[in-house]
């Protein structure tokens, strides 16, 4: 086995391979740009080096960077995690002329199984069922076009050297088709290297399921289940699972057998991911393969008890496989949701800035349940402009789909996050819609549910009595504290009033609170004015903490609490609201107080998201249509196109093409 390796990579998967390393007795070695000088990665490792400037570009895809690395600190092997350069052939023929071994499948196997386009004629020669496309090269936008009119719409343009939803887009007419091919060869140069792309069917109502192999370099290779990634938003996985509800045992064999056939074909020996497309008929068909780890890996190593880095050391260190096909067994269910620093309610656009507060929830195995959170962040990281957007991958085991679920919903609601806007509201919220809960799945499903994006919550219901008794609690907690303070009235003990009008902004529930041993009582009051039954609530909630968690009458709850002037913003089950608690006096002035609205902002294009103008499609005096494209901003490695949302004359532009913008900053002017 080796004693040293080198991590080619940055973030959550370099802290992840670290871990194993760590637990086999392997030394590891960081590689790290300017911008990731701090990183949790770089203070883990046992060794690091610099490699460049924060562009990706000069740093974590500089193949000669990494080979030098090697030699400066004695590594072994590279392992080169997910992204950059983990698909690139030309990487592991340089490690090998260097005399470094390459943790992950051989050159020949990447070159025909990497690359989108090589793979699918791969696979059409190996007689798998594949999606009809064009798998040539595209000469230009025009050439794209007449090749979608003839494939039929809707059809999707993806990068060739591609993953992680970037160069990818889907085009429903030919002008969509010009601007997505343009948009998607950008976008997989600036990521990539390669601005090759394709063009293929885009099948309707689709789910994505993807096969576990894994090979070593004697021939063997094994499935090891699947893994169902259909909740996607913009082509990128937010939520996946393993095994995936649509399956049953013979079909899984099917679609495992194929996999490892193709595996095989091409001598495959190492972690590698066959992903299909399937019909809600269980049908399916061959769409890619991933030949490197992918960022969903551990459901699979949730129900499967493989750690899929540990196999992928032994087999780039020549050990045969340990596990046949028949030692593979899938146990329990497993789910993984993507915490990305962006902001929901602005149609998750990035959020870049300092993490002031980062506190997940505890990894723990316990009555069954275990909860694990992968992350390369830490407290007061910064989460930065250069890179993929991911915080952490938040994942939950159980016995059953239901109990990974409502793990999974608890475990989101007590991840306490500040400094950034992100997305755990969002994740939240979709861990309770009913249609998830039912596993009715398509890639279309965030499309389909939230077709006008994720808006902030009114919190109703059961819901909404949760939170303003939460609230309640924190605000009588939070008056004990205060009553204790030395030399108050002489010493005499207030005799607090018990009714309470709680607001959740403007909505008003009103209740009693007490204090009942170690537990407080909430009554409700009902229309006619008279309190109802208690609610007990105990927690060791005490005034700093950033997540309430305790019980309402033996069920556990945790609420994110905020403090906001004059009250708490609490945010649970994907509402998150400010939330005053008031005594009736205080309540009778709150109720005369105006509703105070924020400024017109109509006549404005103000940027989305920090990030660099790429173009401005207008000028000053134009006159542009609802829908037109106003500019192109570009963050994180996605460029953003930015439209009209009604018709109107460009008054005047504030902004130039390669300027770099905060968020809100002005673009432009309407007249």
């Amino acid at each position: 086995m080796f004693k040293r390796i080198l991590i080619a990579n940055r973030g959550e998967i370099a802290c992840r391979v670290i871990k194993t390393a760590r637990r086999m007795g392997i030394q590891t070695v960081a590689v790290y740009s300017e911008a990731d000088r701090d990183a949790l990665h770089v203070e883990m490792a046992d060794e690091a080096v610099l490699i460049g400037p924060p562009a990706a570009a000069e740093s974590y895809l500089v193949i000669e960077k990494i080979v030098e690395a090697c030699r400066k600190t004695g590594a072994e092997a590279v392992h080169p995690g997910y992204g950059f350069l983990s698909e690139r052939e030309a990487f592991p023929r340089a490690l090998e002329a260097a005399g470094i071994v390459f943790i992950g499948p051989n050159p020949g196997a990447i070159a025909a199984m990497g690359d989108k386009i090589e793979s699918k004629k791969a696979a059409a020669k190996a007689k798998v069922s594949t999606v009809p496309g064009y798998l040539g090269v595209i000469e230009g936008d025009k050439h794209a076009v007449r090749i979608a009119d003839e494939i039929g719409y809707p059809v999707m343009i993806k990068a060739s050297a591609g993953g992680g939803g970037k160069g990818m887009r889907i085009a429903h007419s030919k002008a969509e088709v010009a601007e997505g091919f343009n948009l998607a060869k950008a976008e997989a140069k600036a990521s990539f290297g390669d601005d090759r792309v394709f063009v293929e069917k885009f099948i309707v109502d689709p789910r994505h399921i993807e096969i576990q192999v894994l090979g070593d370099k004697h021939g063997n290779v094994i499935y090891l289940g699947e893994r169902e990634c259909s909740i996607q938003r913009r082509n990128q996985k937010v939520i996946e699972e393993a095994p995936s509800p649509l399956l049953d045992e013979a079909t899984r064999r099917k679609m495992g057998e194929q996999a490892v056939a193709l595996a095989k074909a091409v001598n495959y020996d190492s972690a590698g991911t066959v992903e299909f497309v399937a019909g809600q008929d269980k049908s399916f068909y061959f769409l890619e393969m991933n030949t490197r780890l992918q960022v969903e890996h551990p459901v699979t190593e949730l129900v499967t008890g493989v750690d899929l880095v540990e196999q992928m050391l032994r087999v780039a260190a020549g050990e045969k496989l340990a596990i046949a096909q028949k030692d593979v067994t899938l146990t329990g269910w497993a789910v993984e949701s993507r915490l990305y620093a962006e902001d929901p309610f602005r149609n998750f656009l990035p959020s870049i800035g300092r993490l002031v507060k980062y506190r997940p929830p505890a990894e723990v195995s316990k009555d069954g349940i275990t909860v694990r959170n992968d992350t390369g962040v830490q407290e007061g990281g910064e989460i930065s402009i250069h890179y993929d957007p991911m915080i952490a991958k938040l994942v939950t085991h159980a016995p059953s789909r239901a109990a990974a679920i409502e793990a999974q919903a608890t475990a989101l609601d007590s991840f306490y996050v500040d400094g950034i806007r992100h997305n755990i509201p969002f994740l939240s919220a979709l861990m309770h819609h009913p249609r998830w809960r039912e596993g009715n799945l398509s890639t279309g499903f965030i499309a389909e549910e939230f077709p006008k994006g994720f808006a902030v919550r009114v919190p109703e219901g059961e819901v909404a009595r949760r939170i303003a008794a939460v609230g309640a609690a924190i605000d009588h907690v939070l008056g004990e504290r205060k009553r204790q303070i030395s030399g108050q009235m002489g010493g005499r003990v207030v005799q607090r009033e018990r009714r309470r009008a709680v607001w959740l902004d403007r909505q008003e529930i009103q209740l009693e609170v007490a204090r009942e041993g170690e537990a407080i009582a909430i009554r409700f009051i009902d229309a006619d004015g008279k309190a109802g039954k208690a609610h007990l609530l105990q927690s060791p909630w005490k005034p700093g903490d950033p997540v309430w968690q305790g019980t309402i009458d033996g069920h556990f709850v945790a609420v994110q609490a905020r403090p906001v002037p004059n009250g708490i913003r609490l945010a649970h089950q994907g509402v998150e609201v400010p939330v005053y608690v008031w005594t009736e006096a205080e309540a009778a002035s709150a109720r005369l107080m105006p509703v105070t609205t924020a400024s017109d902002t109509g006549k404005k294009l103000l940027c989305p998201m920090p990030g660099l103008i790429v173009s401005i499609a207008v000028t000053e005096g134009q006159e542009v249509k609802a829908g037109e494209t106003l500019a192109v901003v570009e963050a994180m490695k996605m460029q953003n196109v930015l439209r009209a949302e009604q018709d109107g004359t460009v008054k005047k532009i504030h902004a130039s093409a390669g300027a770099t913008l905060a968020v809100d900053a002005l673009i432009l002017e309407f007249a």
